[in-house]
Protein backbone atom coordinates (compact mmCIF):
# COMPACT_ATOMS: atom_id res chain seq x y z
CA UNK A 1 0.00 0.00 0.00
CA UNK A 2 1.54 3.42 -0.58
CA UNK A 3 0.71 6.57 1.08
CA UNK A 4 0.87 10.51 -0.25
CA UNK A 5 3.97 12.07 1.00
CA UNK A 6 4.07 15.82 -0.46
CA UNK A 7 7.49 16.65 -1.23
CA UNK A 8 6.93 20.49 0.42
CA UNK A 9 6.80 19.16 4.09
CA UNK A 10 9.06 17.86 6.61
CA UNK A 11 8.00 14.80 8.65
CA UNK A 12 8.61 12.49 12.32
CA UNK A 13 9.57 9.01 13.12
CA UNK A 14 6.09 9.60 15.17
CA UNK A 15 4.51 10.53 11.59
CA UNK A 16 3.64 14.04 12.63
CA UNK A 17 3.95 16.77 9.12
CA UNK A 18 4.82 20.12 9.45
CA UNK A 19 4.80 22.42 6.74
CA UNK A 20 7.54 24.93 6.87
CA UNK A 21 6.39 27.95 5.09
CA UNK A 22 2.92 27.94 6.93
CA UNK A 23 3.69 26.80 10.38
CA UNK A 24 0.95 24.11 9.88
CA UNK A 25 1.30 20.78 11.81
CA UNK A 26 -0.90 17.73 11.27
CA UNK A 27 -0.53 14.12 10.68
CA UNK A 28 0.43 11.55 8.19
CA UNK A 29 -1.65 10.09 5.35
CA UNK A 30 0.16 6.79 7.00
CA UNK A 31 -0.67 7.56 10.66
CA UNK A 32 -4.65 8.32 9.56
CA UNK A 33 -4.68 5.18 7.77
CA UNK A 34 -3.78 3.04 10.85
CA UNK A 35 -5.86 5.08 13.66
CA UNK A 36 -8.69 4.55 11.44
CA UNK A 37 -12.04 6.17 11.90
CA UNK A 38 -11.22 9.87 13.85
CA UNK A 39 -13.66 10.56 15.64
CA UNK A 40 -12.45 13.13 18.09
CA UNK A 41 -9.64 15.73 18.15
CA UNK A 42 -8.34 17.84 21.13
CA UNK A 43 -5.78 20.83 20.34
CA UNK A 44 -3.62 22.97 22.55
CA UNK A 45 -5.00 26.81 23.26
CA UNK A 46 -4.24 29.66 20.96
CA UNK A 47 -1.36 31.71 22.67
CA UNK A 48 0.19 28.44 24.37
CA UNK A 49 3.96 27.93 23.50
CA UNK A 50 4.71 24.62 22.87
CA UNK A 51 8.68 22.88 23.14
CA UNK A 52 9.45 20.42 20.61
CA UNK A 53 7.68 16.74 22.08
CA UNK A 54 5.50 18.73 24.15
CA UNK A 55 1.97 17.21 23.98
CA UNK A 56 0.28 18.94 20.61
CA UNK A 57 -2.97 16.94 21.36
CA UNK A 58 -5.24 13.95 21.65
CA UNK A 59 -6.50 12.01 18.15
CA UNK A 60 -9.33 9.50 19.19
CA UNK A 61 -10.46 6.68 16.53
CA UNK A 62 -12.56 4.08 17.02
CA UNK A 63 -9.52 2.08 16.81
CA UNK A 64 -6.88 3.84 19.60
CA UNK A 65 -6.25 7.12 21.56
CA UNK A 66 -3.19 8.75 20.77
CA UNK A 67 -1.23 11.56 21.94
CA UNK A 68 0.17 13.90 19.24
CA UNK A 69 3.56 15.40 19.81
CA UNK A 70 4.88 18.76 18.43
CA UNK A 71 7.79 17.72 16.29
CA UNK A 72 9.00 21.66 16.52
CA UNK A 73 8.98 24.79 19.20
CA UNK A 74 7.07 27.89 18.75
CA UNK A 75 3.83 29.61 19.61
CA UNK A 76 0.28 28.63 18.75
CA UNK A 77 -1.07 30.83 16.79
CA UNK A 78 -4.38 28.66 15.44
CA UNK A 79 -6.06 25.51 15.48
CA UNK A 80 -7.99 24.29 13.30
CA UNK A 81 -11.49 24.34 14.30
CA UNK A 82 -13.29 22.52 11.36
CA UNK A 83 -11.86 19.52 13.31
CA UNK A 84 -14.06 19.83 16.16
CA UNK A 85 -17.43 19.68 14.01
CA UNK A 86 -15.88 17.19 11.47
CA UNK A 87 -12.78 15.49 12.86
CA UNK A 88 -12.90 13.15 9.65
CA UNK A 89 -11.15 15.87 7.67
CA UNK A 90 -8.04 14.42 9.17
CA UNK A 91 -8.89 11.10 7.43
CA UNK A 92 -10.04 12.72 3.95
CA UNK A 93 -7.67 15.23 3.78
CA UNK A 94 -4.53 15.04 6.09
CA UNK A 95 -2.35 17.34 4.46
CA UNK A 96 -5.07 20.21 4.00
CA UNK A 97 -8.46 20.86 5.48
CA UNK A 98 -6.85 18.27 7.99
CA UNK A 99 -4.16 19.98 9.81
CA UNK A 100 -4.20 20.09 13.54
CA UNK A 101 -2.20 23.03 14.76
CA UNK A 102 -0.55 26.54 13.34
CA UNK A 103 2.54 27.28 15.08
CA UNK A 104 4.87 30.63 15.00
CA UNK A 105 7.80 28.93 14.71
CA UNK A 106 10.81 29.68 17.01
CA UNK A 107 13.56 28.47 14.85
CA UNK A 108 13.33 27.00 10.57
CA UNK A 109 16.59 25.24 12.02
CA UNK A 110 14.38 22.80 13.92
CA UNK A 111 11.87 22.41 10.56
CA UNK A 112 15.05 21.11 8.39
CA UNK A 113 16.66 18.52 11.47
CA UNK A 114 13.17 16.43 10.59
CA UNK A 115 13.36 14.11 7.77
CA UNK A 116 12.90 14.90 4.34
CA UNK A 117 10.10 13.39 2.23
CA UNK A 118 12.53 10.47 1.19
CA UNK A 119 13.73 9.80 4.68
CA UNK A 120 10.24 9.49 6.26
CA UNK A 121 9.41 7.25 2.97
CA UNK A 122 11.83 5.03 3.47
CA UNK A 123 10.79 4.48 6.99
CA UNK A 124 7.56 2.86 6.02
Amino acid sequence: MSFEIPENLYYTESHEWVDPETGKIGITDYAQDELGDIVFVEFPGVGDHLETDDELGVVESIKAVSDIYSPVSGEVTAVNEALEGEPELLNDDPYGEGWLVELDLDSTDEVESLLTPEEYESQL
